[in-house]
């Protein structure tokens, strides 16, 4: 690249180090909450006014009324007997990130398909920025493509870029 570089990390920059181990435990509480499948109790993590952004699919909540009507309810809905596992978080300051898999029943209506009963692998990844001991904000990319896959639905009509792999 020649000339200037684009700025970078603009949203790390004032990244408040001493909060590391708070960011850490409202984090873990709060994936807590989701695997006992809390919707009252989610207050206790999110900030009233946070923001969760997720990939095409998914769409973006503002607030905690919008991420749990337009998100956690559907979502519990369509995905029953949900386990989310974090395979690896790291975390600095007032910021956390992790991916992993939730394991679940297709249960209920998910993108125009009916229930089928199977058990699926949700995969994701997460970053979260934490403040005053809440989630502020929350971005988002969950593996829809492989989840439609494992219901029997090739979103990338035979032309996704496994055909290069080996």
């Amino acid at each position: 690249m020649k000339g200037l570089r684009p700025p970078q990390a603009e949203l790390t920059k004032g990244n408040d180090l001493s909060k590391t181990e708070e960011t850490r435990k409202v984090v873990e509480s709060m994936v807590d909450g989701l695997n006992d499948h809390e919707i009252e109790g989610m207050g206790a993590f999110f900030s009233k006014n946070f923001r969760w952004r997720g990939n095409a699919g998914c769409g973006t909540k503002n607030g905690l009324k919008e991420f749990q009507k337009n998100w956690q309810i559907p979502f519990q809905r369509a995905f029953s007997d949900k386990v989310c596992i974090d395979e690896a978080r790291l975390t600095e300051g007032e910021w956390m990130a992790a991916f992993g898999r939730q394991e679940a029943t297709h249960s209920g209506i998910f993108m125009g398909i009916a229930p089928t009963g199977k058990r699926l692998e949700i995969r994701y990844m997460d970053f979260w920025k934490v403040k005053d001991g809440k989630i502020i904000d929350n971005w988002v990319m969950v593996d829809f493509p492989h989840v439609l896959r494992q219901l029997g639905v090739d979103p990338f009509n035979g032309k996704g870029w496994e055909i290069f792999d080996k």
